[in-house]
């Protein structure tokens, strides 16, 4: 395993047993952090924002120990990491695991296989995300090398939202009001919003490249409620990669990135050695959803005796421009040459249909501060997600009964003009339950996500754990049965795990169901998932040991 161990020796406790896989520390904790002249306590991990990289290559299995010392339950999930038959270290609370309580330890044991690239962990309970997360470098297997020429060096570049508010905080009145989330009050470029923001100019972050050499920009969007547009001012870059899988190469002067997606970029330093400025700012393609329409900078500082202020900021397309969003989104393609096949499933035995939408639902004397005294709630096939008492793993495993139901839908209930300006208000309720889906192991499945107008309509970046899909089709407006499939690229479709449905459009995924397990479905959107937007898979075990959900680890946390 190739450790970078400066890095890691002060970021993260390391404990080498030569039968044993590599083991790390993961202390969250209570940490005071300044930003926009104030200082409040976040919940970080070893006292790091962000937190600690972890390098590892493809196929490692790592173990991490999660103690908890800050103040709230608290998961870590390892987003796009398959954890192949291991479904109880995958981390999101109530799902696969119950949340690690303050004072309590958790041990997960990290299975990589397939991936290579750029993945990050993060906190999967309530919205801690916004400070408790990192990035997850994979190299190549050891003697193999990167499909393209080995970069200079290597840099994550990870986006985020500050807000003034203890996060915390934020979640319960968001969730007891029914309102809306508050808009942030900064973004942020690996942990600083730059220099346009107060009392940040002197901590904006600073990437240093030399005159004529090439660069690997891991991006990472942590962002816990936008979509992010990112660019760098007079320079090209040119994406290799996206969610741990690699991609065709493509030349674009700025990137759209959905939170929870990664993207991997080279940049080659070859304009006139001065500082540039790098900037993200927050792409919403709904109307009418709170917005923060600041703008995050760092600088892009050539090594040389000069000493002149950046340059204008880069050309980002504006905040709502969904035409720009889903331009870029379309030109990612997988490599597949000879070394990084695709396997695009072709007969499709399970064909699901999942409308998405953010609905209303009724509150006591119009008492909630939703639109006209009711709460948001958000659906996926009318039903809004709803936490069991205990995780759906455990229940499922031991078979304990009355936890969650099986009846799941294929389709939506109800079939209307999912995208259209004006939408009868008896469909603005929701069902909520705690219902599952049901796959067969080894079943080839398709899901195309339709996102309606309910309420309003939105762009949903849509993550699902335990697996990576192909992203053979998107368009805008409603789904056609009949001339849609027609368009599908089934010969070099992207593999994500994570993707954005544009507003009032569809996407379809492909994926076989090969990993037996419990796994959670997601809009990557905090408040979308915390409003109901999420679905469970069960993905039932299969002939032989290797088709067979591993057993429990010891120390699973107690609800």
């Amino acid at each position: 395993m190739q450790i970078v161990i400066g890095l890691l020796l002060a970021t993260v406790g390391i404990f080498h047993c030569q039968a044993s896989p590599p083991r790390y520390t993961f202390v969250v904790e209570e940490t005071p952090y300044k930003r926009l002249c104030s200082t409040k306590n976040i919940l970080t991990v070893n006292g790091q924002f962000p937190g600690p990289t972890l390098y590892v290559h493809a196929g490692d299995t790592i173990v991490v120990d999660i103690y908890n010392k800050g103040n709230r339950n608290i998961t870590i999930h390892w987003h796009g990491v398959k954890q192949l038959r291991n479904p109880w270290s995958d981390g999101p609370d109530y799902i696969t695991q119950c949340p690690i309580q303050p004072g309590a330890r958790f041990t997960q044991t990290i299975i990589f296989s397939s991936e290579e690239g750029t993945l990050w962990w993060h906190a999967h309970s309530q919205w801690d995300r916004a400070t408790v997360h990192g990035a997850i470098v994979i190299y190549p297997k050891k003697g193999a090398t990167y499909p393209f020429p080995k970069p200079h060096a290597e840099f994550p570049i990870i986006l985020g939202e500050w807000w003034k508010e203890d996060i915390g905080q934020l979640y319960n009145e968001t969730i007891q009001s029914g309102a809306d989330a508050n808009a942030s009050n900064a973004f942020l470029i690996n942990g600083q919003p730059g220099d346009l923001y107060p009392c940040s100019k002197p901590d904006t972050f600073k990437l240093k490249v030399d005159y004529g050499k090439t660069y690997l920009l891991r991006l990472i969007n942590s962002a816990v409620q936008v979509m992010t547009f990112f660019a760098i001012a007079n320079h090209n870059v040119t994406v290799v990669g996206s969610d741990a899988s690699y991609t065709k190469p493509f030349s674009t002067d700025y990137v759209t990135i959905s939170p929870g997606q990664t993207i991997d970029l080279l940049l080659n330093a070859d304009q006139i050695p001065n500082n540039y400025y790098i900037a993200a700012k927050a792409y919403v393609g709904g109307v009418g959803i709170p917005t923060d329409n600041t703008t995050a900078t760092a600088i892009l500082q050539y090594h040389g005796n000069f000493s002149s202020s950046p340059t204008s900021l880069p050309n980002i397309p504006s905040h709502n421009n969904t035409n720009a969003s889903v331009h870029f989104t379309s030109k990612l393609k997988s490599l597949a040459d000879k070394n990084h096949p695709v396997d695009v499933p072709q007969m499709i035995t399970t064909p699901l249909f999942f409308t998405i939408s953010v609905n209303l639902l009724p509150c006591p004397n119009n008492s909630c501060a939703g639109p006209n005294g009711t709460r948001f709630a958000a659906s996926v096939n009318n039903i809004s997600f709803v936490n069991p008492t205990i995780d759906i793993l455990q229940a499922y495993y031991y078979h304990v009964n009355g936890v969650f139901g099986t009846r799941f839908p294929n389709f939506p209930p109800l079939l209307f003009n999912f995208t259209a300006p004006n939408l009868p208000l008896y469909l603005l309720p929701t069902k909520r339950a705690t219902e599952v889906k049901i796959l067969e192991y080894n079943s080839t499945v398709e899901i195309v996500f339709q996102g309606t107008n309910i309420v309003a309509g939105d762009d949903h970046p849509m993550h699902l754990h335990g697996f990576s899909f192909y992203v053979v089709g998107w368009g805008l407006g409603n789904f056609d049965k009949d001339k849609d499939p027609l368009t599908y690229n089934l010969v070099d479709p992207p593999l994500q795990n994570t993707i954005a449905v544009p507003v009032n459009g569809w996407t379809t995924i492909r994926f076989k169901a090969n990993n037996p397990g419990v796994w959670f479905m997601h809009c990557h959107i905090d408040r979308h998932m915390s409003w109901g937007m999420d679905v469970t898979f069960i993905v039932k075990n299969g002939k032989g040991p290797g088709a067979q959900i591993s057993p429990p680890p010891q120390g699973m946390p107690p609800c």
